[in-house]
């Protein structure tokens, strides 16, 4: 199960990097780096109000999949209505906000060029209501999810990703102002996915079709866990919106553009480690309900080791190509953009690890300190930025600051693992997942590097690179990363396809 739904969920992701990153390219064109980085810089402050809803995010899904691991049909439901009330409550609280404090702030303290302000006030208030679609989303999404119907999510997904081409399509043959075209067609695929979601998980799960539950009983330990996951979540917010707003603050919106491009880069990367942490968490959390130990953290060994190699053969040829890849994707490339992405590929890497650490975690319940040591940080890193942005330091400071924050955080949180699960061993993680990652990632560099010093920069060095990476991936991931058994069934499947 945990195979297929990876697969699926690769499969959806490597059509929607193919996707994402045309349509980045041709968005950057068609807006232009200016409007770009106003589209960026404007849904960024909606995203400093959405940290209530990434909170209770984790809760919702962490509670119906712990109520499908205990087989509590009764409690699922109760839980479920109880979740929906609450997003919709965040939902309301969050357009208040966006429509008071943060519509103050776009319209007094953002640096928008002479003669956008009308659209970046369109592109807010279609991100507002995006948002709230979004928000209200959530519980149906966390069900579908839950329930480990991946191939669904991954389907939908993909239409997501297919009507966001449409947009860009209309972008090329609209002659109206085109970054308000591109917030109002934003926000409409964002409620044509919602309504699809929304009506797959009425139909199939009697759990969706909501009804008014009030149990307070219920919502104090799902609100007492979101509490502290809350704290976790403003703090990571505030650190990226927070470093991005500081950008456009000293250097302006075209700033916002080179981190919008290093945060799609990033953001595709963490999506192929997402899409593993996605799989595997619905075992992970029925697992520790079930008290099944030592299967959780078998679960939590493959996981690492699908989620580094990841890195091992998409993160390395895109560091060390980045120059190229960034002129062959964006012809135009904005200032500090290469840097950025090559530092944003390092943090997402560290990210990816401390994240599954928060899930394992997440499945006790008990994230108090999690959220607290991963919190200080993150709110330490932007006050850092600020003070050395005001000491004359130069964008990619605020990048270079994410690799400590992040590796601080990674370290401290298997700490807290330890704390909660006493027979959890970590000394088994970095032996069979973490060493042989490392081992993998130095030697892939050393050849990736040898082909560097040997070709000259080129379409054909840059596949070179790639085949390169693919080819040491796939040894080391047969020779090192794969048991005996595992040995065995892939040698039977092979033999099996050739004999066919």
């Amino acid at each position: 199960m945990i195979a297929k739904n990876t697969l699926l969920l690769y499969v959806r992701m490597l059509l929607t990097v193919v996707v994402s990153l045309y349509t980045s390219r041709i968005v950057l064109n068609v807006l232009g780096a200016s409007d770009y980085g106003v589209y960026n810089v404007v849904g960024g402050v909606i995203a400093l109000f959405t940290f209530v809803n990434t909170a209770m995010s984790g809760s919702t899904s962490r509670f119906l999949t712990f109520e499908i691991g205990k087989g509590n049909k009764a409690a699922l439901r109760d839980t479920f209505n109880s979740t929906l009330i609450i997003h919709i409550s965040i939902a309301l609280g969050i357009f208040v906000l966006s429509e008071t404090i943060g519509l103050w702030f776009v319209l007094n303290k953002l640096v928008i060029p002479e003669g956008r302000q009308v659209a970046a006030f369109v592109v807010y208030q279609a991100s507002v209501l995006s948002m709230m679609v979004g928000v209200t989303q959530t519980p149906y999404n966390a069900c579908i999810i839950a329930h480990e119907k991946m191939d669904i999510y991954a389907y939908v997904e993909l239409l997501n990703v297919f009507l966001k081409l449409a947009i860009v399509y209309m972008l090329l043959l609209s002659d109206v102002d085109k970054l308000i075209l591109y917030a109002i067609l934003t926000l409409a695929v964002s409620v044509i996915i919602a309504l699809i979601y929304r009506i797959y998980g009425i139909r199939h799960y009697e759990e969706c079709r909501f009804k008014f539950v009030w149990r307070p009983e219920m919502l104090k330990p799902m609100l007492s866990f979101s509490g502290w996951n809350l704290f976790g979540n403003i703090s990571e917010t505030v650190n990226l919106q927070g470093c991005s707003i500081l950008l456009n603050m000293f250097f302006g919106p075209v700033m916002n553009a080179a981190s919008g491009i290093a945060n799609t880069v990033q953001g595709v990367i963490k999506g192929f480690a997402f899409n593993v942490v996605t799989a595997f968490r619905p075992q992970i959390v029925k697992s520790y309900a079930g008290n099944d130990i030592d299967y959780m953290q078998t679960l939590v060994i493959n996981a690492y080791k699908y989620t580094n190699a990841l890195f091992l053969v998409l993160g390395i040829p895109l560091f060390i190509e980045a120059d190229y890849v960034l002129k062959l994707w964006l012809v135009n490339v904005p200032e500090y953009t290469v840097c950025f992405v090559k530092l944003s590929l390092i943090a997402s890497l560290i990210s990816s690890n401390y994240g599954l650490v928060g899930t394992i975690v997440g499945a006790t319940g008990n994230i108090m300190w999690l959220n607290v040591v991963s919190g200080v940080l993150n709110i330490i890193m932007v006050l850092l930025v600020y003070i050395g942005f005001k000491k004359g330091m130069n964008p990619s400071y605020a990048y270079y600051l994410f690799i400590p924050i992040y590796l601080s955080i990674f370290l401290c949180n298997l700490i807290i693992l330890k704390k909660y699960i006493k027979k959890f061993s970590i000394a088994r993680i970095f032996l069979k997942s973490f060493l042989p990652n490392i081992v993998a990632i130095l030697v892939s560099c050393m050849c990736s590097y040898l082909i560097l010093e040997e070709f000259n920069e080129s379409f054909a060095r840059l596949c070179l690179i790639s085949v390169s990476n693919l080819m040491i991936f796939l040894l080391l991931f047969y020779a090192v990363f794969c048991d005996a058994a595992q040995r065995k069934k892939i040698r039977t499947a092979v033999y099996a396809f050739i004999c066919r």
